[in-house]
């Protein structure tokens, strides 16, 4: 069930953004640390128009596991009325790491497809970025599973 209402949210999302076209973000870089489920640092970079490209290095820690990983995602940026330097964005890619076992002392290759959702906002007097967002993942390798979890808080310098 949660599969597949994520997949209708993200086809109602992508349909309404087909129809807008807008130079939404208005910065071309930004590095920082992004905090949530996953702790990491992040760097954004437009690909012009309102896409951009999200860069993302990561670790997370669990009982039994503990996991790094790199993640590239393809967002596409759209402004939200009367909120100068607010705009919500969707996108998705994928990550690569190593996932290791602590009970076995051993470790696989992380794979996984991921989406992202989110809301991104420049202050206007200041290189500063905020993003909260939220990014499943569809877990390939070492199991096979759905990650809901990837809500995070992105802080950044833009330049």
């Amino acid at each position: 069930m949660k599969k597949i209402f994520t997949i209708l949210c993200f086809t109602i999302i992508a349909t309404v953004a087909m129809h807008a076209s807008a130079q939404a973000q208005s910065y071309k870089n930004a590095i920082g640390g992004r905090f949530g489920a996953a702790n990491g640092v992040t760097f954004k970079t437009s690909l012009g128009d309102n896409k951009m490209l999200d860069l993302i290095a990561n670790f997370r820690s669990h009982d039994n596991y503990n996991y790094f990983r790199v993640t590239a995602l393809y967002e596409v940026y759209l402004p939200i009325a009367n909120a100068p330097g607010l705009n919500w964005y969707y996108g998705g890619g994928g990550s690569i790491g190593t996932a290791k076992y602590k009970p076995t002392h051993s470790s696989d290759l992380y794979l996984a497809a991921d989406g992202v959702l989110g809301l991104d906002y420049k202050f206007a007097n200041a290189p500063l970025n905020l993003s909260l967002d939220w990014k499943p993942a569809i877990q390939l390798a070492p199991d096979t599973n759905f990650d809901a979890s990837g809500v995070g808080l992105s802080f950044r310098f833009t330049f």
